[in-house]
């Protein structure tokens, strides 16, 4: 069962991008001051994440204080960076989760009908302070649905 709130998330490590480079990061390391939001969208360039994701730049995601703004997907470090630059927002990062490691530890891989062998994260969002604690969760019923865009933002307020 994915986490919930009041729950504190693994620090689980895997390969960090920022549009020019990656490395091995653990969460807590890749958290900011007062916290960050971990978003998975399955894939980078997915319909589904490049709408996401031009939406939280036109919200300002970018712009929270001290909050990191966390994606994650299974693909390569290569696809992820070149996901960020195309999103042109250097304040975001993605975790390269290949081996499902990051979406293991939060209970959300799935397998994908008629994609044998293929598991993806459900779509979700989740706030998280300092600490790891979950201050907030979404974990979509469906493949398409938007984020709580609002619900999202007003968790990162009160971090």
């Amino acid at each position: 069962m994915p986490p919930t709130e009041g729950e504190t998330v693994a620090d689980v490590e895997a390969v960090l991008c920022d549009g020019e480079t990656f490395r091995s990061t653990a969460l807590s390391d890749a958290l900011g001051a007062r916290g960050g939001v971990i978003v998975s969208t399955g894939f980078a360039f997915s319909a589904i994440a490049r709408n996401w994701w031009k939406r939280f730049v036109r919200a300002g995601w970018d712009e929270f204080e001290d909050v990191s703004i966390l994606g994650v997907s299974r693909d390569g470090p290569y696809a992820q960076n070149e996901f960020l630059r195309w999103l042109n927002r250097p304040g975001f990062q993605f975790f390269a989760d290949v081996d499902g490691t990051v979406s293991g530890s939060l209970e959300l891989l799935t397998d994908r009908t008629h994609m044998a062998g293929v598991s993806t994260p459900r779509r979700s969002a989740f706030v998280l302070g300092p600490d790891r604690e979950v201050r907030y969760a979404f974990v979509a019923d469906d493949w398409i649905s938007p984020l709580p865009r609002e619900e999202i933002e007003a968790a990162v307020v009160e971090c």
